[in-house]
């Protein structure tokens, strides 16, 4: 369980870019009090543990019912997470500016867009599934739920103290951050990516 533990943590802290998610959730809750921006970093957190935990308990029959093989979600989950830390390398807006302006309006963000797709995107659920089926015993699998807890408590915390850090690193700062993410996501997507068609040349040539 402890591998599998640690493995899940390293890779959903680059995909789920929590500094990055710090940024954005100061823009969007700018015109809150701070006790609504408070609770929206809380409510973020849940969401973003509950869309995991979901994901990663129920994986595996989600595969199996849609008839996916494990090789093809990893093929495409790579491919995912490639597209997403090419765009934080290029420095791309995770939200385009409609986007940006309608969710500043909305009086609970924690949901959407914080937590979907900003947070617990495509990227990371696909990361959890994943994992989840390479790994099936209960133990290993447990080790997946208790990342993805992991890492929604740290996406809660930063959310709610890690304010003024986004005001002492600065634009400059919170770019280069983003940038160093974003090619560590790169890095996973590729391995992703890779073992993926290295599990489809082996099945393939075992048939």
């Amino acid at each position: 369980m402890i591998p599998v533990f640690l493995a899940a943590i390293a890779a959903l802290i680059p995909i789920t870019n929590p500094f990055g998610a710090v940024a954005a959730f100061a823009g969007l809750t700018s015109s809150m009090d701070p006790k609504a921006a408070h609770a929206q970093a809380w409510k973020t957190g849940m969401y973003v543990g509950g869309i995991l935990v979901v994901f990663a308990v129920v994986g595996t029959v989600l595969l199996s019912f849609l008839g996916i093989g494990l090789p093809a979600l990893q093929v495409a989950g790579g491919l995912v997470v490639m597209h997403s830390g090419f765009g934080m390398i290029s420095a791309k807006p995770q939200l385009s500016e409609p986007e940006k302006a309608g969710a500043v309006t909305q009086t609970d963000v924690s949901f959407s867009p914080m937590a979907l797709p900003l947070v617990a995107g495509p990227g990371a659920i696909g990361v959890v599934i994943a994992m989840s089926a390479r790994h099936a015993s209960w133990q290993s699998s447990l080790g997946v739920v208790l990342a993805c807890i992991v890492i929604a408590a740290a996406v809660a915390l930063l959310l709610r103290y890690g304010t003024p850090l986004v005001d002492k690193l600065g634009p400059t700062g919170i770019g280069a951050l983003t940038r160093i993410m974003g090619f560590l996501i790169l890095a996973i997507g590729v391995e992703l990516t890779l073992h993926g068609v290295v599990e489809f040349v082996k099945s393939a040539s075992g048939s």
